[in-house]
């Protein structure tokens, strides 16, 4: 899918993002606090599997190692 070397770890974390973000989903009280964390989450996994697909860095990437 992708010729870079971290393509498929890319690729794992927007998958367990975008699960993690289901969870959320399913367990919460659907108030304001859990669907905002889910949107956030699910957008950046969906960003990292878009950005494995296109080839381009994800913006969990571009942040970069943080101290």
């Amino acid at each position: 899918m992708s010729r870079r070397p971290n393509g498929m770890i890319t690729l794992a974390i927007g998958a367990l993002f975008i699960g993690l973000a289901l969870t959320v989903l399913m367990v919460s009280d659907r108030t304001a606090g859990p669907l905002l964390g889910a949107l956030a989450l699910g957008g950046l996994g969906i960003d990292a599997v878009a950005s494995v697909i296109q080839r381009r860095p994800s913006l969990l990437e571009r942040i970069g190692p943080l101290p």
